[in-house]
């Protein structure tokens, strides 16, 4: 079946029930993405999206496994044969439904979730290719179905039981509260969000850049929750505006959910760390992404004038920040990471994208100094190279400094994207709250916190956690709560 457009496929699909055998031999659909030369000058979504007939002709190939071992790999636990059945019949509204089972952000997941590494590493499809990224394109068809349902205009809303005369209180608005928020909700609580910023969505608005997941998009998520009855309360800081211990001895909220996510970037401690030039990705990305930095001509938000940037880390944030300063008009973007390109972390599919569009990946290599000008300016970064040695704790080569392999290279910009800890905030105006050596606040297996009637899940729990991983906690955080609080 190879060598066929999706129209010419759909045809031969449509003739007779598929064997396994013909299902096998369909080839993925590929997504259809920006050309790369344009895409770099403009925020637009690089994918575009598969159409009606493409997400027809992908969801043919599933087998549909009588165990539904793509399942497994699903944090939330979605029941992903059942909603590609219903999308290989064209019943778009149906297997959104199915969806929304458990999960109400498939628009943002089916972009941004490394399904490679998640649902598509146990399909039968892959394996029999031996190869995840030829499995059944799952976020693919998750992404086509909830955006159909934004196209017509027809949002489904979740019904939600009888009111418990519970008070629930969500610390933060990332996916791991949104997620917590919309099953507690439909368990029938009344469920208040408490956002430290003046919009919803967490690391789903201020990291992620438009040209990746469209702010639009997030919105209509937080717009379904809202219709629910869940309440947001914006520029509102615990630890702050209100502790935990405020919130549930004077306010009367009975549990308290803690999704703030890690949001204290971290930094290497370099010779020149300090110079005019030097960002976290956090800031970089929160000024361009949150306060729209890229739109000049409608908005003030100031945001560094780059020419020649270097990115530091080998991560999703990393290929983020790397194609944001392209799309800012930096003349030349260099990716340094110390490993090799097969230890990176960031998905396969975002590292194409950005070597597509031009930038420079810099391997086995590191900053140890930051020089700057008479003016506090960055303008060269100095450069350890490195080799590979022996295998560390993540199962990844371990990175060997080569004693003499140095070389300076002229930089303007240079941004940190080495992940993140958690912000002390919260734990310094909680002190019963034990927390890791990291700064994590410390879970049972159900969620639970050290503080009764407190529990928390998400990157604070976690560390830094792809936005499903963090959904499942959320998920799994719900569903304590409710339990405890007897119902």
């Amino acid at each position: 079946m190879g060598n066929k457009s999706s129209k010419e496929l759909l045809e031969e699909i449509e003739k007779s029930e598929l064997s396994v055998k013909e299902r096998l031999e369909i080839p993925q659909i590929e997504m259809p993405c920006q050309d790369p030369a344009i895409r770099r000058t403009n925020q637009k979504e690089v994918a575009t999206g598969y159409s009606e007939t493409d997400v027809k002709v992908e969801a043919a190939r599933c087998l549909n496994c009588k165990a539904a071992p793509c399942v497994k790999g699903c944090p939330v636990g979605i029941n992903i044969p059942g909603f590609i059945s219903k999308a290989a019949e064209g019943k778009f509204e149906e297997s959104l439904q199915i969806i929304k089972e458990s999960s109400l952000l498939p628009a943002v997941c089916g972009r941004v979730c490394p399904q490679e590494l998640q649902c598509m590493a146990y399909c039968t499809v892959g394996k029999k290719y031996k190869d995840p990224m030829k499995s059944v394109a799952i976020g693919r068809i998750e992404r086509f179905v909830a955006d159909y349902e934004q196209s017509t205009g027809k949002t489904q809303v979740p019904e939600c039981a009888k009111d418990s005369g519970k008070k629930i209180a969500i610390i933060g608005s990332g996916p791991a509260s949104l997620s917590a928020a919309a099953d507690l909700g439909k368990l029938g609580h009344k469920v208040t969000i408490f956002e430290a910023f003046p919009k919803a969505g967490g690391v789903m608005l201020y990291g992620i850049p438009e040209f990746r997941l469209p702010k639009a998009i997030v919105n209509a998520e937080v717009e379904t929750l809202k219709k629910m009855g869940i309440n947001f309360e914006f520029n509102f800081l615990i630890g702050r505006t209100r502790t935990i211990e405020d919130l549930m001895k004077k306010d009367g909220y009975n549990a308290v959910f803690i999704g703030v996510g890690a949001g204290l970037p971290k930094f290497m401690n370099l010779p020149g760390e300090n110079l005019i030039g030097v960002f976290s990705a956090n800031e970089y990305l929160t000024r361009a992404n949150l306060m729209k930095a890229y739109d000049r001509g409608n908005v003030d938000t100031p945001i560094y004038n780059s020419q020649k940037v270097a990115v530091i880390g080998g991560g999703n944030v990393a290929m983020d920040a790397a194609r944001m300063a392209l799309r800012l008009g930096a003349e030349e973007v260099n990716i340094i990471y110390r490993r090799t390109r097969l230890e990176m972390p960031a998905r396969a599919e975002e590292v194409e994208h950005a070597e597509e569009e031009g930038i420079n990946f810099l391997f086995l290599t590191n900053p140890i100094e930051i020089k700057g000008d008479d003016n506090g300016k960055v303008n060269s970064v100095v450069f350890q190279k490195y080799e590979l040695g022996d295998l560390d704790e993540s199962g990844r080569r371990s990175p060997v400094p080569i004693e003499g392999e140095t070389t300076e290279l002229e930089m303007d910009t240079v941004i940190m994207a080495l992940g993140n800890i958690a912000n002390p905030l919260i734990t310094k105006t909680t002190p019963d709250l034990e927390i890791n050596k990291r700064g994590n606040i410390v879970v049972d297996e159900e969620n639970r916190t050290s503080v009764k009637g407190v529990y928390a899940g998400g990157d604070i729990v976690l560390g830094a956690a792809t936005v499903i991983l963090a959904m499942g906690e959320g998920r799994k955080a719900a569903k304590t709560i409710h339990k405890d609080l007897g119902m």
